[in-house]
């Protein structure tokens, strides 16, 4: 189908009122602007019964995370978030509503991680630092509410690819009870036919991913690397069970539904979702369109049945 009309109707004036290219601004602006967006569309904010402001320290220092507790806590599950921005975007503000709006859905704990950003602090700083995170947070579950809790990893987008990174890291070791992956970006070169489809004029702009991969990686060369191209991890055997969520109208669909391919050739229990009409990001879009709220509900409930059977 085709794009979601009100979403079409936001692409078209944009088209006809183009700002200024991102890669163009300070990266203080491009923050600000981001910031800005994501207050403007994520829409009403879900109200907790709690939230907590903590420290999680890491092997470069101590970073920020907010814990998020739903009015309906399960008891059962504790996610561990990492948001998007492309790895150069994006904070505990801007990914809040997103961050509530998980933990309401799925009756679970949730707590975001505010891991480094490039290009103050380039790859590996990222990786490491949502590593780092989840072995605290298996050291911590009793502290963050529910000593037996599952921990479940999710992340959006840069945050998706880290998720799946860190999940890949650390499944061998640390019994992660299940990832959830919302349209990830699976490696800076991929190229595929949702690419060229829609790599241009639906939100993400392909080219600015590239610029933010650019200042992510900073002169690290060897792509194949699955912390930085996860689609090519050589052996994904031992993956918790999955849930990969896609947008039809994104040009990171593809690649995502491939990752979903190579986590069920070896073996790994996998559930892709997809929104049709929608575009990348379309989670933070529930101001302008209902519709993506419904699809955080049945996502919601899609973590709730595999909790529940883990």
């Amino acid at each position: 189908m085709p794009i979601h009309p009100t979403i079409g109707a936001v692409l078209d004036l944009m088209k006809e009122r183009p700002g200024v290219n991102p890669t163009e601004l300070s990266l203080d602006e491009v923050r600000a602007n981001h910031l800005a967006m994501s207050l403007a569309t994520d829409g009403p904010l879900v109200e907790m019964s709690e939230i907590v402001e903590l420290s999680i320290p890491t092997r470069s220092g101590e970073i920020a995370a907010r814990l998020y507790v739903p009015s309906d806590d399960a008891g059962d599950a504790l996610g561990v978030y990492f948001h998007g921005g492309g790895f150069v975007l994006g904070t505990l503000d801007s990914y809040d509503g997103l961050a509530r709006r998980l933990a309401d859905a799925s009756n679970m704990r949730v707590l975001s991680v505010a891991y480094r950003l490039a290009p103050e602090h380039p790859f590996p700083s990222g990786p490491q630092d949502c590593e780092d995170a989840v072995r605290w947070v298996f050291e911590h579950r009793g502290e963050l509410g529910h000593a037996d809790a599952k921990v479940v990893l999710l992340g959006d987008s840069a945050g998706g690819t880290l998720a799946a990174v860190t999940t890949n890291q650390l499944c061998r070791e640390l019994p992660i009870s299940l990832q959830v992956l919302l349209y990830p970006t699976m490696g800076p070169e991929i190229l595929t036919e949702s690419v060229h489809t829609y790599g241009t004029g639906y939100f993400l702009e392909m080219d600015h991913l590239r610029h933010n991969y650019d200042l992510y990686l900073q002169g690290f060369d060897d792509h194949t690397d699955p912390r930085v191209t996860p689609l090519l991890a050589p052996d994904l055997s031992g993956t918790p069970p999955t849930i990969i969520v896609i947008a039809e109208c994104d040009p990171l669909r593809d690649e995502a539904e491939n990752y979903a391919g190579l986590l069920e050739h070896f073996g790994v229990r996998v559930e892709l979702l997809e929104a049709l009409g929608m575009p990348h990001s379309f989670f933070k879009l529930g101001g302008i369109v209902s519709e993506a709220l419904d699809e955080m509900k049945d996502l919601g409930g899609r973590i709730r049945l595999m909790v529940e059977s883990a």
